[in-house]
């Protein structure tokens, strides 16, 4: 389809949803327009289901979605041409305006819209991360440089995932992308692990699920490490570090005079939101990473049959959160001590469940988009890797 031909199936949709002064605001994902209208009694959605380039309407959560398919950006972008809306970034939301959904809604839109813009380099080096356990099965070397290189080649994406959420965070937040990089690579540094040294000054909460061990401080403030010492693969860490820096830098460009603004402001901000994030927002995430570990823990103890059925429900949704990292020591733990590990199985279990849902998708899905995340996505699921197929169609997707 011409460059034509889309704004004026721009045109169209927007004339018939009931004009420019009827959308409150508008965004895209893989295959739909949304739009959040002030009267959805205004929208023709008969004419608009029969436009040649539009697949069908569906009105969820408050929103009025008008499915386009795999030119759904093109789309977009002339529909930001052609009038004064989404001027900006396609998937921010546009504050102070009304938004009818629910909170779930708003989480589950901004979660999935965080994702999105990097889906198939993260399928993809899923895919690649499927192909270094095949050769481990197939009696390569894993001290070899083939393995170590292949090896790199999918877990760096993952490892180093906390820099890509910070880049679409940051555009959520209307933060400055660069301020809120310098904030994640801090907690990224290599010479964090150093903190933990031989013996611990002291250890708090004592007893607790949240007893934590303190090697050293900040102005007297204990700084509390996870586990493994760093905050690779930390998603909700990272999400929470960049909103707060978006908070910070928000009220130093109001307070900073302009002459100095340009540099003061990132300076002031990353100089704040980072000895925040390790003093507070680190260990608040690391321990409700831990708490989730201790219920299940607890749970199997009181029946492995109610431990099994409620974890393979809640797998995909650890994963989401990144919640998943309390549990995985467990299963090394039991492993280790009793030579099995219970745990894995059931997370399997879940994850192939979803390997259903994609494998239908690919089969009765029209629309090219979904196909393209759907056929590496589920050969990701094949090697236990969810992500891919939860941020860019699960969530994004969900019933309708």
């Amino acid at each position: 389809m011409a460059n034509q031909n889309y704004d004026k199936l721009a045109k169209d949709i927007l004339n018939h949803v009931g004009g420019e002064t009827n959308v409150n605001n508008v965004r895209h994902c893989i295959t739909r327009l949304r739009f959040n209208l002030k009267d959805e009694s205004k929208a023709d959605t008969d004419y608009i289901k029969n436009l040649e380039g539009v697949v069908t309407v569906v009105k969820s959560g408050g929103q009025y979605q008008v499915v386009i398919g795999e030119q759904v950006a093109e789309v977009y972008e002339s529909l930001t041409r052609v009038s004064k809306l989404g001027i900006g970034t396609a998937d921010s939301d546009e504050s102070g305006e009304e938004d009818n959904r629910n909170v779930l809604e708003k989480f589950i839109d901004f979660i999935s819209g965080i994702f999105q813009p990097f889906l198939m380099p993260l399928a993809a080096t899923g895919m690649i991360k499927g192909v270094a356990a095949l050769m481990t099965t197939f009696g390569v070397d894993p001290t070899s440089g083939v393995y170590q290189v292949i090896n790199f080649s999918g877990d760096a994406f993952f490892q180093f995932l906390p820099i890509m959420v910070a880049l679409t965070a940051a555009r959520k937040f209307k933060m400055s992308e660069f301020t809120a990089l310098a904030i994640t690579v801090a907690l990224l540094h290599p010479g964090i692990s150093n903190l933990l040294g031989e013996t611990p000054l002291y250890t708090l909460f004592t007893g607790t699920p949240f007893e934590s061990e303190v090697y050293t401080t900040f102005l007297g403030l204990p700084i509390i490490l996870p586990p493994s010492g760093n905050y690779f693969s930390a998603i909700i860490p990272t999400i929470l570090a960049v909103w707060a820096g978006s908070r910070i830098e928000k009220r130093m460009r109001a307070f900073i005079p302009s002459l100095v603004r340009s540099f003061l402001t990132p300076f002031f901000t990353v100089l704040i939101s980072v000895p925040l994030a390790f003093l507070v927002i680190g260990p608040v995430a690391s321990w409700a990473s831990d708490l989730i570990g201790v219920a299940f823990t607890a749970l199997q103890t009181f029946s492995p049959l109610l431990f099994g059925a409620i974890l393979g429900v809640a797998w995909q949704l650890l994963v989401i959160f990144g919640l998943h990292w309390g549990i995985i020591p467990i299963m090394y733990v039991l492993l280790a001590e009793q030579g099995s590990n219970p745990i894995s199985p059931v997370a399997m279990v879940s994850t192939f469940g979803v390997l259903g849902v994609v494998l239908a998708l690919m089969i009765k899905s029209k629309e090219k988009r979904v196909r393209d995340i759907a056929i590496p996505g589920s050969i990701s699921l094949l090697f236990g890797i969810s992500e891919p197929t939860i941020y860019g169609l699960m969530l994004p997707l969900k019933r309708s």
